[in-house]
C-alpha cells in the first residue's frame, strides 16, 4: 500500500453559503440547542424518578394497556390505503444519522412513546425487564447502586434498548458478551396480525428470536426485553497504554489487550477500547472492575470523569501519548458513560471551544447538547453537508482484518481520532443477518473460539483531513467504496448509518434468509418495512411504497459471491 504519510493530492474546494452556517453553528448550539438540551433532559430524569416510584404492579399494568393500544391501533389500519406500519417517532428523534426518508410519504403510524419504563429488575434471576424507549443512562442509575450491570452497557446516554436490540448495540466488554442484543434473554412482540408473543431462543418462536436482531423493527414492534445481568464492583480499574507506529503495528498492539497471545483468559481484562489519534500513535485501554475498598487504597489516583468540569475523555487519555503508561481508578458508571458529554469527539466540531477549561467550567453541566435537537435544527442544506463531508460510519471486521480496515480509512477518508472496539460474533443455530466467516474455527486466529469469532468496530466519526485542508472530497464515493471494501472482506455496517448500497449489494452484505423466513412466517410482508426499504437513501416514491405493501421486493442476495 502506498506511503501511509503521503497525503493524496486533491483539487482545492471553493466555500459556499453552507460551510460558513456550519462553521457559525455553535451560536445556535450555545443559545438554543444546549439549554432546550438541559430542559428536555431535566423533565426527562423527572419521569424517570416518577416511573421508578411506582410499584412493579402498576408498571406492569400500565405496560399491559398500552401493549394493548397498540394491538388495538393495529387493527384499526386499512391494508388498502393507509401504506405501511412504522412507529409515530418523529424523523428528527433517532440518534442514527440515516435519513428517515420513509417517513416522507404515506405510511401508518403507531405510537410507542409510553414504553419507556424499567419494569423489573430481579437480582435472583439476573435479568432487568425493560421497555424499548428505556435508556442506557436510566438503567444504569437503577443498577449500578445495586452493584448490577447490563452485560452490555452502550456508551452514549441516550442510546434505547430498543434501537440497540433492533439494530446494533456495543461496548468494551462486547469482546466477552457480544453485540447488545446477545445479552438478551427473553422479547415481547406485537406482530403484524395483532399476536403477542414472548421469544426465548428455546421456545416455539425462537426463529424469531434470533430474527429480530439487525431487522430494524421490521419483523413486528418490539414492547419489551428481558435482558441479562451481572454483578459488577463500584469502580473501574483502567490502563491506558499507549503505543507508536504504522497502522498495523497499532493494529497488533490492540489486539493484544483483547486476546492476550498466551491464551491466558485470566489475562482478558472486563473491558477493552483503542483509540487512533493519528497515523503512528494510539492509546489501548483495559479496564477490570475492582472494589471500593481497592481503589481508595494510599497511592491510587480516582479519576471521576463524570464531572461537567473535568477534560473530555478522548483527549484525558491521548496524554497517555506524551506521559507513558497509567492506571486509575473511575467510579464504574461513569466510565460506562465516559463518550456522552463529548460525543466521542464530535463535540468538538460542534462547539470548536467546547473542551476549553473555562467552557467546561461555566457551561458544562449543559452537555452534551441533545442528538436529536443538532438535527431537528439543521435543515436539508446543513444536512447535506454532512452527508457530503462528513463521515459517521463503523465498520465491523473481523480482529485479523483490523490493520487492513486502519489502512483503508487513512486513504480514502483521513479521518481521526478512530474508535476501536471488540466484540465476539457467536456461531449461533441459524445464519441470522450478520455470521462469522466460514470455517473461522479451523484457522485458530487470534481472538477467536470454537464458538465465536472476534471481531472489532472500527468507528470512524469526524470530517476528513481533506476538507480541513480545504481539498474537494466526495463523501458519497467514499461511503460507497468503504461499503464495498465491508462486502469483499466479510464485514459489516450498522443500519444507523447513511447507506449507499441498492438492494443487490445490501443482501450481499447481510444474509436474508432467516429474516425472510421470518418476514413470511409471522406476517410483515406488505405491513411491515422491509429491512433494505427502511434502511435506503432518499425519499421513497409512492410507487415504491405500493410495491412493499404489494410484496414485489427484489430477491435476496445473500448466497451470491
Amino acid at each position: 500500500m502506498a506511503d501511509l504519510q503521503t497525503p493524496l493530492v486533491r483539487p482545492k474546494r471553493k466555500k459556499v453559503l453552507v460551510d460558513y452556517l456550519v462553521q457559525f453553528r455553535w451560536i445556535l448550539v450555545i443559545f438554543v440547542v444546549l439549554p432546550a438540551s438541559a430542559l428536555i433532559y431535566f423533565n426527562i430524569y423527572l419521569g424517570d424518578m416518577w416511573s421508578a416510584m411506582k410499584s412493579e404492579k402498576k408498571r406492569q399494568k400500565e405496560h399491559d394497556d398500552n401493549v394493548q393500544k397498540v394491538v388495538k391501533r393495529l387493527k384499526q389500519r386499512n391494508p388498502k390505503k393507509d401504506g405501511l406500519v412504522c412507529t409515530a417517532r418523529k424523523p428528527w428523534i433517532a440518534v442514527g444519522m440515516r435519513n428517515v426518508d420513509y417517513k416522507r410519504v404515506r405510511h401508518f403510524e403507531v405510537d410507542l412513546s409510553a414504553f419507556r419504563n424499567i419494569l423489573e429488575i430481579d437480582a435472583e434471576r439476573m435479568v432487568a425487564k425493560v421497555e424499548p424507549l428505556v435508556n442506557m443512562g436510566q438503567i444504569s442509575r437503577a443498577t449500578c447502586p445495586m452493584n448490577l450491570s447490563l452485560a452490555v452497557v452502550a456508551e452514549l446516554d441516550d442510546l434505547t434498548v430498543g434501537g440497540l436490540i433492533n439494530g446494533y448495540g456495543i461496548e468494551g466488554s462486547s469482546h466477552i458478551y457480544g453485540l447488545f442484543s446477545d445479552t438478551v434473554v427473553a422479547l415481547e412482540i406485537v406482530l403484524a396480525d395483532g399476536r403477542i408473543v414472548r421469544a426465548t431462543k428455546d421456545n416455539e418462536y425462537s426463529d424469531l428470536f434470533y430474527g429480530v436482531p439487525w431487522s430494524q423493527g421490521t419483523l413486528g414492534f418490539l414492547v419489551s426485553a428481558e435482558i441479562k445481568l451481572i454483578p459488577i464492583k463500584e469502580y473501574m480499574r483502567l490502563t491506558y497504554t499507549p503505543v507508536k507506529g504504522p497502522l498495523k503495528e497499532l493494529a497488533q498492539a490492540y489486539a493484544d489487550a483483547v486476546a492476550p497471545r498466551d491464551g491466558d483468559p485470566a489475562k482478558v481484562p472486563d473491558f477493552v477500547e483503542g483509540m487512533v489519534y493519528n497515523a503512528t500513535e494510539g492509546v489501548m485501554m483495559t479496564g477490570v472492575y475492582a472494589s471500593k475498598e481497592e481503589a481508595k487504597k494510599k497511592g491510587n489516583k480516582i479519576n471521576s470523569v463524570g464531572w461537567w468540569f473535568k477534560p473530555w475523555f478522548y483527549q484525558h487519555a491521548q496524554t497517555a501519548l506524551k506521559k507513558g503508561e497509567f492506571v486509575e481508578y473511575i467510579p464504574t458508571r461513569e466510565y460506562y458513560h465516559r463518550h456522552t458529554r463529548c460525543l466521542y469527539w464530535e463535540g468538538k466540531l460542534i462547539l470548536p471551544f467546547g473542551d476549553q477549561f473555562w467552557f467546561r467550567f461555566l457551561f458544562g453541566w449543559l452537555m452534551p447538547p441533545k442528538v436529536s435537537l443538532l438535527k431537528a435544527t439543521q435543515g436539508d442544506a446543513i444536512r447535506n453537508y454532512y452527508h457530503d463531508n462528513h463521515v459517521i460510519q463503523d465498520m465491523l471486521v473481523p480482529l485479523y482484518k483490523v490493520g487492513d480496515a486502519l489502512e483503508f480509512v487513512h486513504q480514502e477518508m483521513e479521518v481521526y481520532p478512530l474508535w476501536l472496539c471488540p466484540h465476539r460474533l457467536f456461531k449461533l443455530p441459524v445464519k441470522t443477518m450478520i455470521y462469522p466467516e466460514p470455517g473461522f474455527e479451523h484457522h485458530q486466529r487470534q481472538g477467536d473460539t470454537s464458538y465465536a469469532q472476534m471481531f472489532t468496530d472500527v468507528g470512524v466519526y469526524y470530517t476528513p483531513a481533506f476538507i480541513f485542508r480545504g481539498e474537494q472530497f466526495d463523501g458519497v464515493e467514499a461511503v460507497k467504496r468503504l461499503e464495498q471494501w465491508l462486502i469483499e472482506n466479510h464485514s459489516y455496517q450498522p443500519q444507523y448509518a447513511v447507506t449507499e448500497l441498492n438492494e443487490k449489494d445490501f443482501w450481499r452484505m447481510f444474509d436474508a434468509s432467516h429474516y425472510e423466513h421470518c418476514r413470511q412466517k409471522y406476517g410483515a410482508v406488505g405491513t411491515f418495512m422491509s429491512v433494505y426499504y427502511k434502511s435506503k437513501k432518499g425519499r421513497k416514491s409512492e410507487k415504491e411504497v405500493q410495491e412493499a405493501e404489494a410484496a414485489i421486493l427484489e430477491p435476496a442476495y445473500a448466497d451470491e459471491a
